[in-house]
């Protein structure tokens, strides 16, 4: 990973963790035991690449630790280092950002593209304001691309259940969008699509997770994001949605 996004990802911790008045406690816990929700989720994903639609794909769902390891949904890792309200984490993220022109008319002349695979640092800072989920990864597959993510999330209660809004950005270098939205001048030629060649790109995002309890262990989940692409993305031949969604619904356990 280059030096700038590990600076970036400090920098951004400091941040957040100074946003309080007093840290944690100097000594704190790890147990060996699961701590936190595991169940199933259907999860629903539009593609922004032309022809691809909407997935629906039944997935585990993990919001838990056990000892100093961590799975949050889509991403999961190991805690290190503790930093203000939380660890320095060594961090993977399961992402279903490749495609295939095979069947896919609107993509003939394309070559497919292989899920990247971002691994790297990050830290989720919960402090007295609300969560801090802070990420820099590098895809160490194809796009060879660097991915910087910020995310604050509030919680309100809605008597029993719980909302927890969320707003955030996402940051893709040029090698990540290159690879995943460019067009060559070989596959121009070969598609019919203009050449294209797209820098860095900034998606600023919103979403609403929702847990509606059913009995004191289980709980219904509930989420929905939407997104806003940057014009390096956006503009791209291979796109045809400026703010692709997401959703999923999940049934849990809830693990003291």
């Amino acid at each position: 990973m280059k030096t700038r996004w590990v600076l970036l990802l400090v920098a951004a911790v400091v941040s957040a963790s100074a946003m309080a008045e007093n840290g944690p406690p100097a000594e704190d816990a790890l147990p060996n035991r699961i701590q936190g929700d595991l169940g199933i989720l259907a999860d629903e994903e539009q593609s922004p690449v032309r022809g691809e639609g909407t997935h629906v794909l039944p997935l585990p769902f993990a919001f838990a630790d056990y000892g100093r390891l961590y799975a949050r949904i889509d991403t999961f890792g190991v805690k290190t280092a503790r930093v203000g309200y939380g660890y320095l984490e060594i961090a993977g993220r399961v992402k279903f950002d490749g495609y295939s022109a095979t069947g896919n008319a609107a993509l003939t002349g394309i070559a497919g593209r292989r899920n990247s695979v971002p691994i790297g640092l990050g830290t989720f800072q919960e402090t007295p304001i609300g969560g801090f989920f802070i990420y820099a990864l590098h895809d160490i597959a194809r796009s060879q691309g660097n991915l910087v993510e910020l995310t604050y999330a509030a919680e309100l209660k809605l008597g029993e259940a719980t909302l927890y809004p969320e707003a955030g950005f996402e940051h893709y270098t040029s090698q990540y969008t290159q690879y995943y939205y460019g067009v060559s001048p070989a596959e121009s030629a070969s598609s019919g699509y203009a050449a294209y060649r797209p820098g860095a790109v900034t998606n600023p995002f919103l979403c609403l997770f929702l847990e509606v309890p059913i009995t004191p262990r289980w709980n219904a989940n509930f989420f929905l994001r939407r997104k806003w692409l940057g014009a390096a993305m956006a503009n791209s031949p291979l796109v045809d949605t400026r703010h692709p969604d997401a959703g999923f619904a999940a049934l849990t356990v809830h693990f003291q």
